[in-house]
């Protein structure tokens, strides 16, 4: 055999070697892959809230007494002092009426018999101090002794104390009658008799909810309706507390899923300083407190007690470099990524940021445009060949 053609067959079987080794060498994993970018980055809390009027206005019935149908219904506005509803007194059965009859002739009676004690009682103290001064001129003459003339004073003083106490029992029974014509009278003895009890607004401002709609006896103290300006709403949301210690008055607040097409700018007004006890869907009782906030603008369309999501930003940056935080994995106390370089994997130790919603602020380990893996899985160790999931090996 000649050298050229050992060389032909020496070269043929070093392709035909190659040729298997190719055709039998593992094909990359296809993953997932992101870019490292430079872009904006917030961090902040989500949760969902309310609507709610900042100030809500409850009319009560201020006495007992049947309640007319209200002239208003949820939505209407009101002006200040305007007429929502009117109480009649609450008339007495024939029973009730005859012992309310019969109390105020009893107080009647002793009005009068109050008076003759009171007439008595003046006569009494008039003789005592006529026995006094008596007394003073015979004890002026010396035809008495000085006590004969002291127990003349110590009477006529006890007489006047007598006047004095017999006048105010007087004026207590004729407090008591009036009072008790007063309930006979307001009761009216049939239906609608009486003088009427009209309930007015206190501000002007829409109708938000109807407490006590139809005609019926109610109690003094009990809500009829609730009043309240949509226009001048506010955001509440209940945030778990070790969350809500992050939130300062001032943090700009973005209200979506409202039912509009972009989010509303709000305000953190205060986070209140009590806390509640609230169970979860999974019955878990987690602690959480009130956020409040302004908002900048009321669209006409939302009302009170309306569903809203809230986005509370917490921290902001207009250029930051992030990657997906899928693509991090915990290395001891720091974090790593899997950084493709030539189509193989290269584990990264990387410094991570702020986290704001999917994105993670990587501070050192990457450089803007590197290929990290997202959601690395059992089988990506460092020196793998790699594509992209749908393309072709990077």
């Amino acid at each position: 055999m000649t050298n050229r053609l050992r060389w032909i067959v020496g070269l043929s079987l070093v392709g035909f070697v190659a040729a298997i080794a190719w055709w039998l060498r593992p094909e990359p994993l296809a993953l997932d892959l992101a870019v490292a970018v430079r872009g904006p980055l917030r961090q902040s809390l989500h949760a969902e809230g309310k609507t709610r009027v900042r100030d809500r206005y409850v009319v009560a019935a201020p006495v007992t007494g049947r309640l007319d149908r209200t002239h208003v219904r949820v939505g209407d506005s009101v002006v200040a002092g305007a007429v929502l509803a009117s109480l009649a007194p609450t008339p007495l059965d024939l029973r009730s009426r005859r012992q309310a009859e019969a109390q105020v002739a009893a107080l009647e009676d002793a009005c009068r018999s109050a008076t003759a004690q009171v007439r008595a009682a003046a006569a009494a103290l008039e003789q005592a101090r006529r026995e006094r001064l008596r007394a003073d001129s015979l004890a002026a003459g010396g035809h008495i002794a000085a006590a004969g003339r002291e127990a003349a004073q110590l009477q006529e003083t006890t007489r006047a104390r007598e006047l004095e106490g017999a006048e105010a029992r007087a004026e207590t029974a004729e407090h008591d009658l009036e009072r008790a014509r007063a309930a006979l009278a307001a009761a009216g003895v049939e239906q609608g008799g009486g003088p009427r009890t009209v309930l007015r607004a206190p501000v002007a401002g829409r109708v938000l909810l109807l407490l006590e709609e139809s005609d019926r006896v109610i109690l003094a103290g009990t809500p009829v309706l609730e009043l309240g300006d949509v226009s001048r709403l506010e955001i509440v949301s209940d945030l778990l507390t070790t969350e809500a210690v992050l939130v300062r008055p001032g943090d700009t607040v973005l209200v979506e899923g409202w039912g509009g097409d972009s989010a509303l700018l709000a305000r953190v007004r205060r986070v209140e300083p009590s806390g509640f006890t609230k169970v979860s869907a999974l019955g878990v009782e987690e602690q959480r407190v009130n956020m409040v906030a302004d908002l900048d603008r009321v669209p006409p369309e939302l009302g009170d007690r309306f569903r809203v999501e809230v986005r509370i930003v917490l921290w902001g940056a207009a250029d930051v470099l992030t990657i997906p935080e899928s693509a991090l994995v915990r290395d001891g106390e720091g974090w790593v990524v899997y950084q493709v370089v030539d189509g193989r994997l290269r584990r990264q130790p990387v410094t991570v940021g702020h986290v704001g919603g999917f994105a993670v602020e990587i501070r050192s380990g990457l450089e803007p445009g590197d290929v990290v893996v997202r959601h690395p899985g059992a089988g990506v160790v460092e020196g793998v060949r790699v594509r992209a999931a749908g393309g072709a090996a990077t």
